[in-house]
């Protein structure tokens, strides 16, 4: 049984998963797991096109509204920390910067610093494209890659609430709309940039490091972009001192 929590050691701070491209909710149960057994309030926000909402069409302004709105349900229990990887990371720093959106006392972004347009992007939807076509929509390749690359107790998260297939390339191609040159710069919370060390979306790691001057950055060695699933003890310590940073940010002990 998971050890009880006194409630002296329950953190007032909420945290708000946000998942990436094509998975669903369900990439975070390790994060879950982890902290509700610290007694931490998990919020979990899952995008259209994707998870339980498969059924449903894509639309960006969607995605930022279920964001937004989760944080402001989160909020209600005390200061947010925003959680975000891949297309989730990129979304949550878009939203961030809009007035209208509800201030988070923290923001971190795994696997989410590479600026979605140009050949890079067309390049990405070819392949996923090409895959579409292929036996079985590809999912061979995606279930062997988990295979070679993810620890047991995560393999099957990523594919638990199924794969956003149908949703993917409008996903992407709406990602080239955002203008987080223009966003970056107005995130005032603290910031963590968590990347695996053979990430391909650590593309633009300086520029977002340039733009976003007070953020932290944390690469973790020998892991893809996958960090979440296939490191999930150090992504759990990432996530400790970003709440622990927020419920004392004066550093008192």
């Amino acid at each position: 049984m998971p050890a009880r929590v006194s409630p002296a050691r329950v953190s007032p701070v909420q945290v708000v998963l946000v998942h990436g491209i094509r998975t669903s909710a369900t990439m975070w149960r390790p994060q879950v797991a982890h902290l509700r057994r610290r007694g931490v309030g998990v919020h979990l926000a899952e995008l259209p096109g994707h998870g339980a909402r498969m059924d449903e069409t894509w639309s960006l302004d969607e995605a930022f509204t279920t964001i937004d709105s989760t944080v402001r349900r989160a909020a209600e229990s005390g200061p947010v920390l925003l959680v975000g990887h891949s297309m989730g990371g990129l979304l949550c720093a878009e939203l961030l910067a809009r007035e209208t959106t509800p201030s988070v006392a923290g923001f971190v972004a795994a696997g989410a610093t590479a600026l979605p347009r140009g050949a890079g992007l067309r390049g990405y939807r070819l392949l996923l494209r090409g895959l579409r076509v292929s036996p079985g929509n590809g999912l061979w390749l995606v279930r062997r890659i988990l295979a070679a690359t993810l620890p047991e107790e995560t393999r099957l998260d990523f594919g638990a609430g199924g794969y956003a297939l149908a949703a993917e390339d409008a996903a992407l191609a709406s990602l080239a709309t955002l203008d987080l040159r223009q966003a970056l710069p107005r995130l005032r919370a603290p910031v963590w940039f968590v990347n695996g060390e053979w990430d391909q979306l650590r593309l633009h790691e300086r520029e977002f490091l340039r733009l976003v001057p007070h953020a932290e950055l944390v690469v973790v060695p020998r892991t893809t972009h996958l960090v979440t699933a296939m490191r999930p003890r150090v992504f759990d310590a990432v996530l400790d001192l970003a709440i622990a940073s927020i419920a004392r940010p004066d550093g008192a002990d």
